[in-house]
């Protein structure tokens, strides 16, 4: 049976040749959703053949979405464009028989790596994801933030997937696009949600516990401890800005609660 790729983009020139070109290995046809590049993206997956419908950013499941009305096959393979197919994946992929499979997803393993390097500590592998599923039976999660396949049967294929998820430890921090702590200190206040003045300590501390205790960085030397720590402050930071939101009501009227993304 034949696969669609689907892809979302955001100034990706970096990466989406790259991603196209690994997804082509196993997909008949791929579409991109761009948000808005105003570099070379759209450029070039056109010129790779891909399909690019444009859509400004509606959250990261309703957006992966949008490709469903465009793909042309029943199966789709999702990546990010910072992701790939390994050989390997490849292989496994094409050796499925998509058209009497009975459950709703595949799931993968990643390897997320900074700069060149693998973390395998930190909760950071295999990091099991479902990026091919059978759009007749289910898609991602209509959410804004974090969305997942929600698939009901899958199947784990023992291959991997790569992700460069940062470019150096330094992104770990400071990542350009991504204030994951930011727009989550929105969501929550519009929510509802309440802090305390203990909340950003205990919430930071358990970050770090988890991540380098329970999730055994303390293996990954100098790396799982500067995940540890990164994951230790956004924590911190997601809840001191929500306290902040609650007690300031000038930095309230500052942010615009309607454009979250």
């Amino acid at each position: 049976m034949k696969i669609s790729g689907n892809i979302i983009t955001l100034n990706e020139e970096r990466n989406i040749a790259a991603c196209i070109e690994s997804m082509q290995t196993v997909c008949d046809d791929i579409v991109v959703v761009d948000s808005g590049s105003t570099d070379k993206t759209v450029e070039i997956a056109t010129e790779l053949g891909a399909t690019v419908i444009h859509q400004p950013y509606l959250g990261d499941g309703i957006q992966k979405n949008v490709a469903l009305t465009h793909t042309q096959h029943r199966w789709v393979l999702s990546l990010d464009a910072d992701e790939r197919l390994t050989p390997e994946m490849t292989q496994a992929i094409q050796q499925l028989d998509l058209t009497t499979s009975t459950v709703e997803g595949y799931s993968f393993r990643r390897q997320n790596r900074i700069g060149s390097r693998w973390i395998k500590h930190c909760g950071w592998y295999p990091d099991r994801c479902i990026r091919l599923y059978d759009t007749d039976k289910t898609r991602f999660s209509d959410v804004k933030q974090h969305a997942s396949v929600q698939a009901k049967t899958t199947q784990d294929i023992n291959a991997d997937i790569i992700h460069f998820s940062f470019n150096h430890i330094g992104e770990l921090f400071a990542k350009p696009g991504r204030n994951f702590s930011g727009r989550a200190a929105k969501i929550m206040y519009a929510k509802g949600k309440k802090a305390n003045a203990f909340s950003p300590f205990i919430h930071g501390l358990n970050a770090f516990i988890r991540k380098y205790i329970f999730q055994r960085g303390f293996l990954g030397g100098v790396d799982g401890m500067t995940i540890a720590i990164s994951s230790a402050i956004n924590s911190y930071l997601k809840y001191a800005k929500l306290l902040e939101y609650q007690r300031d009501p000038s930095v309230t009227k500052q942010d615009d609660f309607n454009n979250i993304w």
